[in-house]
Parts: structure tokens; sequence; C-alpha cells
């Protein structure tokens, strides 16, 4: 019979469940291994007793049903799987702490426990309360059809989102650079869009799908350390190697470059107006790429004018020099090829 034997084991799961969900919120979100470790012991303790009694979660026995007791029964085996829901969920925040991706991959961390939830509802929708689960999956089916069909953009940005968690494209933390040259550093990811703090110290907020259509650079990796090219042009009349001598002292005066690997000078084209020449240089990240390439600029004047060498002038530039004396105003159109950077 129901009260003599199944009474005392159904009291005291429900005892034990009820203990665990109290425990459970004490410990708090800061503790997830104290929390864990709770977790799967009430529910070794709760399926201990449900082995030792011969009970199933999966039915309800029909001297159950007869009884009077079939809510202890019940609740009983909602709150078995209620444990078991947060003992899985519980495994899987921790190997996601373990690993270090507790932020970045908190899109597929929700998507696992949606679908935990999901399996644990119908689990007691169909074993507890003996409810047909397959009209229900069915007509849920259409229900999400018809969801998705009105929000398509929406959905993409959050398939996206997974697809991009899933790649490891980047992390939080990361200085990444889109197709379009938007570029800054990852501060948050969810599952619409991933936020972007830029060199402007402003928030750009990037829609996954758009995301994920476009090339993304990351800067960060396999460091931080991030490659500049200034190209100079110097006026011809100078010696090609004293050029590249005197770019390189300039490189080596630069304190917010990195000095392993060493800077490079390349002299890429020479003419009648100009040398062109370009400063290779590497700086600790992204963010100090401004700092430097502007003291590389101030260092190059000091030593153009120390050691006289003159910059050319820039490309596409027109000069008009003025008039002869008595003679009629005319223009003399002279071009050059000096970088327009300068």
């Amino acid at each position: 019979m129901f009260g003599e034997y199944h009474s005392l084991p159904l009291v005291l799961i429900n005892l034990l469940g009820l203990a665990g969900i109290l425990t459970w919120h004490i410990q708090g979100r800061s503790r997830p291994t104290a929390r864990l470790i709770v977790q799967i012991l009430f529910f070794a303790g709760m399926s201990l007793v449900l082995w030792l009694a011969g009970i199933s979660p999966y039915r309800l026995d029909d001297a159950e049903l007869q009884e009077t007791g079939i809510l202890l029964a019940k609740s009983a085996r909602i709150l078995w799987w209620l444990h078991l829901a947060w003992t899985l969920i519980g495994f899987v925040h921790i190997y996601l702490t373990l690993n270090r991706r507790p932020q970045e991959a908190h899109l597929l961390q929700d998507l696992i426990v949606g679908v935990v939830y999901l399996g644990v509802a119908l689990s007691v929708i169909g074993f507890v309360f003996g409810a047909p689960i397959g009209p229900l999956i069915a007509t849920s089916g259409v229900v999400v059809v018809i969801i998705g069909l009105a929000l398509q953009n929406t959905l993409a940005d959050v398939f996206s989102g997974i697809a991009l968690a899933l790649g490891r494209a980047y992390a939080i933390g990361d200085w990444i650079q889109l197709s379009d040259g938007t570029e800054g550093r990852v501060t948050e990811t969810n599952w619409r869009s991933t936020n972007l703090l830029t060199g402007g110290h402003n928030i750009v907020v990037v829609p996954n799908s758009v995301l994920a259509k476009q090339g993304v650079t990351n800067r960060s990796r396999p460091d931080e350390s991030h490659l500049v090219a200034l190209t100079i042009r110097i006026a011809a009349a100078h010696k090609p190697r004293l050029v590249e001598e005197m770019m390189l002292s300039v490189l080596r005066g630069c304190e917010r470059i990195v000095a392993d690997p060493p800077p490079a000078i390349a002299l890429k084209t020479i003419d009648a107006i100009a040398i062109e020449v370009e400063l290779q240089f590497r700086v600790a990240s992204a963010a100090t790429r401004t700092p430097a390439q502007n003291e590389i600029i101030d260092l190059v004047y000091e030593h153009c004018k120390t050691t006289g060498l003159s910059l050319a002038m820039p490309e596409q530039s027109f000069f008009y020099p003025p008039p002869a004396e008595g003679a009629e105003p005319a223009a003399a159109v002279v071009r050059s090829l000096s970088s327009s950077s300068l």
C-alpha cells in the first residue's frame, strides 16, 4: 500500500529537494563550485532514496494513483527532475569556468541551459503528469515556425552569435577590425549584438548577423602587438643609404614602439624628385598606434632639421612660382611625388 510502502521515502525526497533549493540559493552565484557540490550531494541523496525504495522517477505506480498522496508523489518526482537539471547546468558552468571562457561563451551556455530546461519540462509533463507530449511537440513546432517567420532578422542575429561563439573568432577583450574599417575592443557579446569600444572611447553596437557576414581581423592574436607602416618621402638629392640610417636612428629613438621584433626600413622607390621610404615597426597594441606614429613624425622632423635632409613635396601638389620681373604672370606647374602623410 502507498501509505505503508512509499510515504516515508516520498516525504524524505521532498525534504531533500526543498533543502537543496534553499541551500542552492544561500550559496549564491559567486560560489559556482560550492553550488555544484551541493547540487550533486542533494541529487545523489534523492536518487539513492528513489533506488532503495524502488520508486521510478519516470512513471507513477498504480498504487500511488489510487491513494490520496498522489500530490506528494508528483512533487517528489518534480523536485528530482529539477535537481537533475540544476546538476547538469552546474557541470556546464564549471566546464566553461575551467576553460576560462565564462563571459564570451555565455551564448552557448544559455543555449545549453535552455535545452536542459526544455527537456526536463517535457519529461515532467510526460512522465509525471502522463500527458502525451507528441501532440504538444507538434503544436509547438507550428508555433515556432510562425514566430520564426515573424522574427527572421532577430533569429539571424541569434544564430550568427552562436556561430561566432562556437568559431571563437574573438573573445572579450580582443581588439578586432571589420572589413568596413570599424575597429575596437570587444566589451560584450549577447544574443543580438556585439559591443566594441573604439579608440575614441565610444561604444559601437554591431548586429551579430552583420558581423558574421564581414571579414574580421583579430589584432589581439597571436598577441596584442600591431604592425604599423608609415611612408615618408625624402628629396632625391640625398644618398639612399644616409636616408636609411637616419630613419633607423629615428625608430631606435622612439619609446612607444616594440623593440622585439626590431623595426625595419624599406626603400620602396626612387625617382628624380624623391626617395620613398617605408618605416615598419610594431606597437604594443592597436590603441597605442596613434601616439607612436605621432612621436615618430616628430622625430623625423627633428632629424631632418638636424642632418639637413629635405622632405619632398606631397604627391599631386602644385607649386606656382612668382612671375619674373617684367614678364606676364604665368604659372609654372611643378608636380612632385611626395607622400601625402606629411
